[in-house]
């Protein structure tokens, strides 16, 4: 059984920092391999179609991906001992959420302020996507169950697997077939589905420790209950924070053609950035989980010690380096200019949001979802928004005090986090 288990990592034993890396590591890779997801529908777009087709694909794309993004934080209450429960239930919400975005899929590129020449690709393209909800919501859970095991290896696989499908698709549907925005979404889908059917294939003839028969597929009410328990504060803390940064992109849009743009280079780079405290908040959530449930809550404790020495190590190179970094992704010295001047701002986000993130991969771990929830929810509408409305209209201002609305309010979240702590200690609960 040893033999058979080996992928799985133990976090209850071992140098700790070993563990905590060789598990980040490939959740990074993985985090990263979805990130660029999107990028090349609108690069092989970009090569065959014109401006509307882009326009759509990046909307489009946008959209899907926070749906994903918020799926994923509530499949984060999926382990090994829920997956008949977890099947149920996220086939009760893709069937869902797959009739109400076919439904609503103009009204929605309404609310986005689709331009009028892209609007009708911009549907299109929502309702293709939205077809394949399952098959999305399907790679999420099998991902969510495997981390739970402390299995990052095959998530980093099957991501991989979907991505060179995507690639091939795109040059295929987009480029032979000239099917344009379509073609993307066609693609899209299919790579879902190849990497769905492979990472069947793949658990069944894994080993992995999961009990598993097909008459487990029916709603347990104790395990729902623990799957809801941690993932709906978190999905509807990701819910809002997603809103919250849409917010101020419509905020910072309205300050000009310049800063708009800058701020688009800025985000570019900033969400492939904020990928590595995303990794270590995985890897906490999963360590602290393993040694919880094993009795040994001084070690967890140290995981998460280390997981915030090891992440906060980017805030410099983003301060002295957002120009330079800037011109990955344009050479007009204008949106350099702005795009740095976000950057500046923003740096320290990029050590605290290792700690914040560290923290709230600890409440996860344990299971307790409801202080993670508040925080993100009282961050988003009590500090990041009226902060960023605070510093756009205050005399002579610039992207870089509006890029500190976010570590500022990182800053309230980490003290949040310190005083949940200090109550937990006072309960004897760590």
């Amino acid at each position: 059984m040893a033999k058979e288990n080996k992928k799985e990592i133990s976090f209850v034993e071992g140098p700790i920092f070993q563990s905590l890396i060789r598990f980040a590591l490939p959740v990074l890779g993985a985090l990263i391999l979805q990130a660029a997801y999107g990028a090349v529908d609108l690069l092989v777009v970009g090569w065959f179609g014109d401006a509307s087709s882009i326009s759509a694909v990046g909307t489009g794309s946008n959209f899907m991906q926070m749906v994903t993004l918020i799926i994923t934080s509530l499949a984060m209450g999926s382990t090994g001992k829920t997956v008949g429960t977890s099947i149920v239930l996220f086939a009760i919400i893709g069937i869902a959420m797959t009739v109400i975005l076919e439904l609503f899929a103009g009204p929605i590129a309404n609310i986005l302020q689709v331009p009028a020449e892209s609007f009708d690709k911009t549907v299109l393209y929502l309702r293709i996507c939205s077809g394949g909800i399952l098959i999305i919501i399907a790679y999420n859970v099998i991902s969510s169950v495997l981390r739970g095991i402390g299995n990052a290896n095959l998530p980093l696989l099957f991501v991989g697997i979907a991505c060179a499908a995507n690639i091939a698709g795109d040059l295929f549907f987009v480029g032979a077939l000239k099917l344009d925005v379509a073609g993307a979404a066609l693609a899209t889908v299919l790579a879902q589905l190849i990497s769905v059917i492979a990472s069947m294939g793949v658990l069944k003839k894994g080993n992995l420790p999961i009990e598993f028969k097909k008459e487990d597929c029916r709603i347990d009410h104790d395990e729902l209950k623990k799957v809801l328990n941690v993932g709906v504060p978190i999905a509807l803390q990701e819910t809002t924070v997603q809103i919250s940064f849409l917010v101020i992109n419509s905020i910072i849009n309205g300050m000009g053609l310049m800063p708009s743009a800058g701020y688009g280079v800025a985000q570019k780079l900033t969400s492939f950035i904020m990928l590595i405290p995303s990794s270590v908040m995985q890897s906490v959530s999963a360590f602290v989980a393993q040694n919880t449930g094993a009795g040994k809550k001084d070690r967890a404790w140290k995981g998460f010690l280390t997981a915030i020495a090891t992440g906060c190590s980017l805030g410099v190179v983003i301060f002295f380096g957002g120009s330079v970094i800037s011109r990955i992704f344009t050479s007009d010295p204008a949106v350099i200019e702005q795009s740095a001047a976000y950057l500046r701002g923003f740096a320290p986000e990029c050590i605290l949001t290792c700690v914040l993130f560290s923290s709230i991969g600890y409440f996860n771990g344990r299971g307790i979802s409801i202080p993670v929830m508040i925080q993100g929810i009282t961050s988003a509408c009590l500090i990041r928004i009226p902060l960023a409305l605070f510093f756009s209209h205050l005399p002579n201002t610039n992207l870089t005090f509006v890029g500190m609305s976010t570590p500022i309010t990182t800053v309230y979240g980490i003290c949040f986090f310190m005083i949940c702590f200090a109550r937990l200690k006072k309960k004897g609960q760590m």
